[in-house]
C-alpha cells in the first residue's frame, strides 16, 4: 500500500490584489519547500487577481497548488469570478462564517462551485469564529445534563460537530467524500491535541494540523512542534502548517522550514541533510566549531537546489560538526560525514570520519573549505544518478 507523505502548507500575508508581491511570496514559499500555498480571497480585486497570479507563477515554473481562503463572501466571489474558481486548486471555507442551516445557503453555493469546477474543499473550523448558534445550543443542552461537561469540553465538541455536520452537508450537495479535508484550529497545544484526537476517531477525512495563532519566535515554534508532534506520533494528520507571526519585514518562509524540520526530526520525511552540532561547553571556549557548524548549514542550504535535482536521496545524508574529544569522534562515526574539532587545549587536529571510519585529519586555517570539498566528493560518490 502506497504511503502518502504528510504535506507542508503555508500561507501568504500579501494583499492578494497586488499580483507581483503575491507571486513573489508564493514563489519564495514554494522554493523553500511549501507544497501547498494558501492565499486570501476576500474581495473582488483579490478574486480578479487569482488567474493572473497563477499565470505568472507558471511563467516562473512554479507549479505549487494555490488554495483560496474564503470568509463571509466566498459564495459571491466564486460565482461572480469563474476564472478565479477554476484557477484555484482548492477552496478553504469556515462554516462559522457561512450559514449551513439549509440547502439554499452561502455554504451550499460554495460547495456547488467546488463540484462544478471539480475542486476539493477544506472545511476549516476555528474556535475563534465558531458557529455561535450551534455552540449556544450545545451549551444549553449541556447545562441540563445530570453530569455537565466543562465549557472547554463543550466548545471542543461543538467544533467537531460543526466540522462533521458541514462535511455531511457538502456530500449531500454532491461533493465527493474524497474531496473533503477537515481542520479544527485552536491556539492552545492541549486543545489542539484533544480536538484532533476526537475528530480522528469519528471520521476518515484527511486532517490538516496546526495552531491557528502559534505566535512569534521560539514560542510559536515550540508550541507548534509540541502540538503537531504529538498528533503525528499518533498517526493523526495529513497536512501541516506552522502559523508563525513574523517580525515586521520578517521572512515568511521560516514557517515552512519549521514545518519541514518537525517532519524530518520525527523521521517522517526528509528535506535536507541534517547537521548534528554540539552546543558547546567550557571545553570549547573557542567559537571556531560554532562558526564551522553555521558555515556547513549555510553551504548545504546553498547547494540543496542543485543537489536535490542531480543527486536524489541526498536529503537523507547526516553530517556532524562536533566541538571536542568527549563526544566528537563518537557522533562523527554515527553520521555519514563527521568532523571532531579540537576543544580548548586539545591537540589542534580535526579527524574526519566517513561512514563510521576515520578518513583523514584536517589541520590549519582551511578546514572549512576542505570540509566543503569532502562534502561535495561524498555527495557525488554516493548520490550520483
Amino acid at each position: 500500500m502506497e504511503v502518502i507523505p504528510i504535506v507542508v502548507q503555508s500561507m501568504t500575508n500579501t494583499d492578494t490584489a497586488d499580483v507581483n508581491k503575491t507571486v513573489e511570496q508564493v514563489a519564495a514559499l514554494a522554493r523553500t519547500g511549501s507544497e501547498l500555498v494558501r492565499i486570501t480571497v476576500n474581495n473582488d480585486e483579490a478574486a480578479k487577481a487569482v488567474p493572473e497570479i497563477e499565470r505568472k507563477l507558471k511563467e516562473k515554473n512554479i507549479n505549487v497548488p494555490i488554495i483560496g481562503d474564503f470568509h463571509y463572501n466566498g459564495h459571491l466571489l466564486l460565482t461572480r469570478y469563474p476564472e478565479c474558481a477554476q484557477a484555484l486548486a482548492k477552496y478553504r471555507i469556515n462554516p462559522g462564517n457561512s450559514d449551513t442551516k439549509g440547502r439554499d445557503t452561502n455554504f451550499t453555493t460554495i460547495i456547488e462551485q467546488a463540484v462544478k469546477h471539480d475542486k476539493p474543499v477544506r472545511i476549516g473550523v476555528n474556535w475563534g469564529s465558531l458557529d455561535q448558534n450551534l455552540l449556544t445550543q450545545m451549551m444549553d443542552e449541556n447545562s441540563k445534563s445530570a453530569d455537565p461537561l466543562s465549557a472547554r469540553e463543550v466548545t471542543i465538541n461543538a467544533m467537531v460537530e460543526s466540522a462533521l455536520r458541514s462535511a455531511k452537508l457538502a456530500e449531500d450537495v454532491g461533493l465527493g467524500h474524497d474531496k473533503i479535508i477537515i481542520s479544527a484550529k485552536v491556539s492552545g497545544v492541549q486543545d489542539l491535541i484533544d480536538v484532533y484526537r476526537i475528530i480522528a476517531k469519528k471520521c476518515d477525512y484527511p486532517l490538516h494540523l496546526g495552531l491557528t495563532e502559534a505566535g512569534m519566535g521560539t514560542k510559536g515554534i515550540v508550541a507548534s512542534t509540541a502540538g503537531i508532534g504529538v498528533l503525528l506520533q499518533e498517526g493523526i494528520g495529513d497536512t501541516i502548517r506552522v502559523s508563525l507571526t513574523p517580525k515586521p519585514g520578517g521572512d515568511r518562509t521560516e514557517e515552512v522550514q519549521v514545518a519541514q524540520q518537525i517532519l524530518q526530526s520525527m523521521e517522517l520525511r526528509s528535506f535536507t541533510p541534517q547537521v548534528t552540532a554540539c552546543p558547546g561547553c567550557g571545553r570549547t571556549t573557542s567559537t571556531f566549531f560554532q562558526k564551522l557548524a553555521d558555515d556547513i548549514h549555510g553551504y548545504i542550504r546553498e547547494q540543496m537546489p542543485y543537489w536535490r535535482v542531480k543527486y536524489p536521496g541526498v536529503e537523507e545524508m547526516k553530517v556532524a560538526v562536533m566541538g571536542c574529544i568527549v563526544n566528537g569522534p563518537g557522533e562523527s562515526k554515527h553520521a555519514n560525514i563527521g568532523i571532531s574539532l579540537p576543544g580548548t587545549g586539545e591537540d589542534p587536529k580535526a579527524p574526519v570520519y566517513i561512514d563510521g571510519k576515520l578518513d583523514r585529519i584536517l589541520k590549519g586555517g582551511n578546514i572549512a573549505k576542505e570540509f566543503h570539498q569532502i562534502l561535495d566528493e561524498y555527495v557525488i560518490s554516493q548520490y550520483q544518478n
